[in-house]
């Protein structure tokens, strides 16, 4: 997907390797536990919260917080609209590849 101008439409909010690496975890699930997810992405508890609250303030992210017996617990589900930015911004990174793949085809059949 382009923008108007043709640029890609890359988003910043996910763009950075640790949140879009949440981001996908969160993808496959309908919610997950705090600790799940922090261990699956090999993050500390501060930049998982840190990633979250972004991600939350974003609109990409529901915060559920509850106990399980008397230990409180948080999980962490993407919401509709998290979902569709992954989306684009996978088809995003999809068109970047593309078009280098044909540039590189096109130099390759083409040495100046």
């Amino acid at each position: 997907m382009a923008s108007e101008s043709g640029e890609p439409l890359i988003d910043a909010t996910i763009h950075h390797p640790t949140r879009l690496t949440v981001v996908a975890f969160l993808s496959a699930c309908d919610e997950a536990e705090f600790a799940t997810v922090r261990s699956s992405c090999q993050v500390s508890d501060s930049v998982l919260s840190k990633i979250a609250s972004a991600l939350e303030e974003a609109g990409y992210l529901a915060i559920r917080k509850g106990h399980v017996g008397k230990r409180p617990r948080t999980w962490l589900s993407l919401t509709p609209t998290g979902r569709q930015a992954l989306a684009r911004h996978i088809a995003a990174l999809q068109d970047i590849a593309a078009t280098a793949r044909q540039a590189g085809a096109r130099a390759r059949a083409d040495p100046a």
